[in-house]
């Protein structure tokens, strides 16, 4: 892993902090976070390689969900049967996508990942 060792423990572990508490932030308001705002972040400010910071991304997935789970099923927003279906679906995929992860050239994942963030930005701002 290609992480800034001139940062001393404790400001590496600050800035991972951060970028979980941004992570968190943005998926419980938006529906996004791992991907869309931890791995940016993680590759720019974490000092991570690309795979790196998609793979310590997918570690704070589930704890991510749980505590969104959480607080939208307190207030009764949690539709379990769409749900269940996704994560069916969701368990099979990022299977396939960890073993795509690990044989992807750093390069070519890099700009897959920048070409999918500016499609679904481009989707978003011209959809319905």
């Amino acid at each position: 892993m290609a992480v800034d060792v001139a940062l001393s423990s404790r400001a590496y572990y600050g800035r991972l902090g951060a970028i979980g508490l941004a992570g968190g932030l943005f998926s419980g308001l938006l529906g996004v976070g791992g991907g869309v705002v931890m791995v940016p972040l993680l590759v720019l400010w974490g000092g991570y390689g690309q795979r790196d910071a998609h793979a310590v991304s997918l570690g704070a997935i589930i704890p991510i969900s749980a505590a969104g789970m959480i607080a939208f099923g307190a207030a009764g927003e949690v539709r379990l049967p769409e749900a269940l279906a996704l994560a069916a679906g969701s368990i099979v995929g990022a299977q396939a996508g960890a073993r795509l992860l690990a044989r992807a050239e750093e390069r070519k994942l890099k700009l897959a990942f920048g070409v999918f963030l500016l499609l679904v930005a481009a989707l978003m701002v011209v959809g319905r």
